[in-house]
């Protein structure tokens, strides 16, 4: 299932719009605050699918039914360009628990290169929820190899809620073909039509890792 936020008018939209400007985006602050506030949003979206259970809360005047989250939430990412990102989901999900992942392009001599996952340190994952975000989706074999690296590690997931800022079409097909459409959700603020040959979405953003926090070696 693939959920598309940007598909309707809302706020969403200006902070998009802010993060692609290759003026606006030249503020690494305002860059990473637009990055948690896209979590945020998408964070309450995803929200809406969640199971839910009723808890009775004493008022100074009586008792209220509340419908608060019932499902174990863990929200993983990739660093680094995930952290912003990430902390939006965070600043919702206050109670969760929290997985992170390094994978790193390794270059070949041919010019094209692989992906390695480098270090896996997560929560358990059985029977829980999980919420794997990661702010770019472009040929999706990293969001993949990292998915599997934490199953591996920590458990299979009763529910995978995938969440980019910005995805490819070819990566939203590769996420599609790779997972059971009964037990993951993929969710996209926005889907751009290209792919670069050194796999970077156009129109996109550019390296959103380098726009947070600077241009690495």
């Amino acid at each position: 299932m693939v959920k598309i936020l940007n598909e309707k008018n809302t706020i969403l939209n200006k902070f998009l719009a802010q993060m692609r400007d290759k003026n606006i985006q030249r503020d690494a602050m305002r860059f990473r605050r637009n990055m948690e506030r896209v979590g945020e949003i998408m964070a309450y979206e995803i929200s809406k699918s969640l199971s839910y259970k009723t808890r009775m809360v004493e008022t100074p005047l009586g008792i209220a039914a509340v419908e608060e989250i019932d499902d174990n939430i863990v929200i993983a990412t990739i660093l680094r360009a995930g952290l912003p990102f990430h902390q939006g989901f965070l600043n919702f999900y206050d109670d969760a628990e929290n997985g992170f992942v390094s994978a790193f392009r390794k270059s070949r001599p041919d010019g094209s290169f692989i992906v390695e996952v480098e270090y896996v340190s997560t929560s358990s994952l059985a029977d829980k929820t999980l919420i794997l975000v990661d702010p770019m989706l472009a040929t999706g074999t990293s969001l993949m190899l990292v998915y599997d690296a934490l199953v591996r590690r920590a458990g299979e997931p009763r529910h995978t809620h995938f969440a980019a800022i910005f995805a490819s079409e070819q990566g939203v097909d590769y996420v599609k073909k790779h997972t059971n459409p009964e037990k993951c959700t993929l969710w996209c603020a926005a889907v751009d039509p290209e792919l670069t040959s050194k796999s970077y979405i156009v129109p996109g953003i550019g390296d959103a890792g380098d726009l947070a926090y600077g241009e690495k070696l």
